[in-house]
This record gives structure tokens, C-alpha cells and sequence, in this order.
């Protein structure tokens, strides 16, 4: 939110009373670490899409963290060699590239580049055929979706190597890898447990999912604020039914959330599919700057008015929680519906709706003409990738220059072999 914070900055003897920072409360690694999907996963399974998780090994982890991305030989896919000219020789196999194969030999022994995560490979591949052949991979946090660039502009993987190909290529993975407890308050109940992440590959059965039914939805003091979107485009039908995806996200948060997770603060991501009548869970993520707040700002969520707090058991509540039967006419869930009518006007009761607002975006905003633009662009390829591949004759230079910095390399590692020799 760099708009926000340039507009809040200011020095005290300006104006004493202006923010110069978004009033967050201190982010701690416990936050962090129950907003992993291993940490909520197993409490919440019967609600969120059908997932395996794999305990993730340090040889592993320090193939993910590698330089390069050298997939294991017996995983190379006949479509990659097609695709892929000898131009690219050794940047996606080390069986395209005898040289870095000869030197993979020389450190590990066999040349084996998964030898020492084997036991991880065999899961992966023994959890792609128990989920039906087709998953979606994330790590702890995030989902490689700034990578499809490199998978057909797909999340969807159906060997071993189309995981590692994703997870290699991401940014975000290398933030959950690198950057987890960044800006994260240091407290008295931080230990060294707490500083090794238990990683986990998560491994999501592949369905076509509607991004028009995506929400993201935000929690203060166990008390649901605002949901939006997620897919930042217009969806005319969604309008007629904002009240009745509300009511439903109102009340899965109520019965399944508001009481069990650890944080009181947190945003969680809900599917709605058709009929719309059940929402499932597909992520939570932290009461922080890190987590994009789409439609809203952090600012104003974190100044936003709290909703009443509705108790059950009290019977001079002044509110009542609004509930849409499968029609889409709404229902109070009071049983004194049948008493008042609208000729109750000197009624003692003053029955008040409340759902939190869901934000959608209108015909007229300008997120609605964003449809030409690919989401995570700056994650992409280099601009001197895409500009070569604009045409044929650039291609071939791109080529012609790859070739004459691999030659480069390998005469100074000639040099550099022969000096040490004398």
C-alpha cells in the first residue's frame, strides 16, 4: 500500500494526529504459522477442497532453493524435449546437457539429481494417482500461480516434474521459503521451535474452478468486517444474489470459523459453487500487510466500525442475523416472525438487519475493462525472452547470444582450471 502510506506521511510537527504507518497489531510468527495450511488443514478438512499433504525433507527444500532447474531424469516428459530446442539445453534436464550431467555425476555420485529426496518424489507421484491423475500444488502459504507461464498458463499437474517445474519457477514460493517471518514482531513466547517451518507440499485435487465465485473475506476480534471478490472483473449475476452469498458466508464463518481458529484477527477465502449453497474453505491467510485486500484498503478495514455482537441467549438483543432460504427470499431467524407485521409500527421491538457488506465490482469501475490483463505479469519471463520470441530473427539472436555466453563461461572456466594447474 505504498499510495496509502506516501499520503499518511508526515512529520510530527505538521500534524501530530496524522498516521505515518497502517495502525496493524503486532504480527507475530505464531500468526504466521497457524495461517499455514498444515497448521489448520487437519481441523477444517471436511470443509475445504480434497488435498493431500507431504512432509517436505531438507534435501528437498535445498533442491527447491537450487540455482537453476534440473528436473530427474526418469521424469522428462517427450512434449518438453519437442518443445524446447537445443538452444535451451540444460536449463529444464540435466540429460538435454552431457556437461552438466558429467558434473551432477561428479558431486552426486549416480548423477541422480532426486537421490537424496527420493522418498519425497515416490509421495508426490503416489499422491497424483490417488487424486485422479490431475493436482494443484502450494506450499505452506502460497500457490505458484505468479509461474503458469512455464505449465501452459495452467496450475494444473499431472507428473512430478510439472510440481517441480512450478515451485522452482516462483517468486511466491520463494517468499514462503525465505521470507515467512519478515516484519514479525518479536515476543517473549518465540523459540527455536518456532523458527523451523515444518514445509509441507500441499497437493489439491484438480476441478475447473468459477474465479467469479471467489471471495475473500476479513476477520477483527472474531467478528467477520467485509468480503470482495477475488477475481477482480465484472460479473453482472453476481448482483442479484449479494445478499443471499453474503448471508451464506455470514453463517459458515459463524458455525465454522468464528470460535475454532486460533487468531482473532486472519482473512480466509471461500468457494461458493453453483447452486451456491455451500461454501467451502480454500485458504486462510494473515491480519496483515502481506495479504492483498483487494477491494478495500487496509486502512479501511482496519478503521472499519465492528459489527453488533449478536448473543442467542439474550433476548432484548436489538439485532438479528439475516438468513436467506434456497429462493433467495429472506427469513428471519427469530421465531417471533409471525407476531409482527407492518401494521406493528408501535411495536417495542426494533428488529435491525446487519450482514457485512460484499463488495463487487460495478459495470462502471475500472477494474471491470481489466479482462486484457494477465494477472502476476511482473512475475513473468525476462522482457528480452518475450521480445526475442516477437519474431523469428529475434529468436535466432536470442539464440546466437545464449550460445556465446555459454561458450564465454566455459573458456574462463578453462582458464580458471588451467591456472590452478600451474
Amino acid at each position: 500500500m505504498p499510495e496509502i502510506l506516501d499520503d499518511m506521511a508526515t512529520t510530527p510537527t505538521e500534524n501530530p494526529d496524522k498516521l505515518t504507518h497502517l495502525p496493524f497489531p503486532p504480527v507475530t510468527r505464531a500468526h504466521i504459522l497457524n495461517c499455514s495450511y498444515h497448521s489448520w488443514h487437519p481441523k477444517y478438512r471436511t470443509i475445504t477442497p480434497k488435498a493431500r499433504l507431504i512432509p517436505l525433507t531438507q534435501p528437498f527444500l535445498d533442491y527447491l532453493r537450487s540455482d537453476g532447474i534440473i528436473l530427474p531424469d526418469d521424469e522428462v516428459r517427450e512434449s518438453q524435449q519437442e518443445n524446447w530446442s537445443d538452444h535451451d539445453s540444460g536449463i529444464f534436464s540435466s540429460s538435454d546437457n552431457p556437461d552438466a550431467q558429467d558434473s551432477d555425476s561428479e558431486d552426486d555420485g549416480d548423477g541422480d539429481v532426486a537421490a537424496e529426496w527420493r522418498d519425497v518424489h515416490n509421495n508426490i507421484k503416489s499422491v497424483i494417482a490417488e487424486l485422479g491423475g490431475n493436482v494443484v500444488p502450494k506450499l505452506n502459504w502460497s500457490a505458484p500461480k505468479d509461474a503458469t507461464w512455464m505449465n501452459a498458463n495452467s496450475m494444473e499437474c499431472r507428473q512430478p516434474n510439472d510440481v517441480y517445474l512450478l515451485l522452482k519457477s516462483s517468486d511466491f514460493i520463494t517468499h514462503d521459503l525465505e521470507h515467512a517471518f519478515d516484519d514479525c514482531a518479536e515476543t517473549p513466547e518465540d523459540s527455536t521451535s518456532q523458527l523451523q517451518i515444518p514445509y509441507h507440499l500441499v497437493l489439491r485435487k484438480y476441478v475447473q474452478v468459477n474465479p467469479s465465485v471467489e471471495f475473500r473475506c476479513f476477520v477483527r476480534r472474531r467478528r467477520l468486517l467485509a468480503m470482495c471478490q477475488r477475481d477482480l472483473n465484472h460479473f453482472e449475476f453476481l448482483f442479484p444474489m449479494q445478499h443471499k452469498l453474503a448471508s451464506l458466508i455470514q453463517e459458515f464463518f459463524d458455525v465454522r470459523l468464528r470460535d475454532t481458529f486460533p487468531d482473532e484477527n486472519f482473512a480466509f477465502d471461500v468457494y461458493v459453487p453453483a447452486p451456491h449453497t455451500k461454501a467451502w474453505l480454500v485458504d486462510i491467510n494473515p491480519w496483515a500487510p502481506r495479504t492483498d485486500p483487494l477491494l478495500f484498503s487496509w486502512l479501511e478495514l482496519l478503521e472499519m466500525d465492528e459489527p453488533p455482537v449478536i448473543d442467542a441467549n439474550d433476548e432484548s438483543e436489538q439485532f438479528v442475523r439475516l438468513s436467506l432460504n434456497p429462493s433467495g427470499k429472506s427469513e428471519s431467524t427469530t421465531e417471533e416472525d409471525d407476531a409482527y407485521s407492518e401494521d406493528d409500527e408501535d411495536s417495542d421491538f426494533d428488529e435491525e438487519i446487519w450482514l457485512p457488506e460484499l463488495r463487487l465490482i460495478k459495470r462502471s469501475d475500472p477494474e471491470a475493462f481489466a479482462f486484457s490483463t494477465q494477472q502476476y505479469s511482473a512475475h513473468k519471463m525476462p522482457k528480452d525472452v518475450v521480445d526475442a520470441a516477437a519474431g523469428g530473427e529475434g529468436l535466432r539472436e536470442f539464440a546466437r547470444d545464449w550460445q556465446n555466453i555459454l561458450a564465454k563461461r566455459r573458456e574462463e572456466d578453462a582458464a580458471a582450471h588451467s591456472s590452478d594447474e600451474d
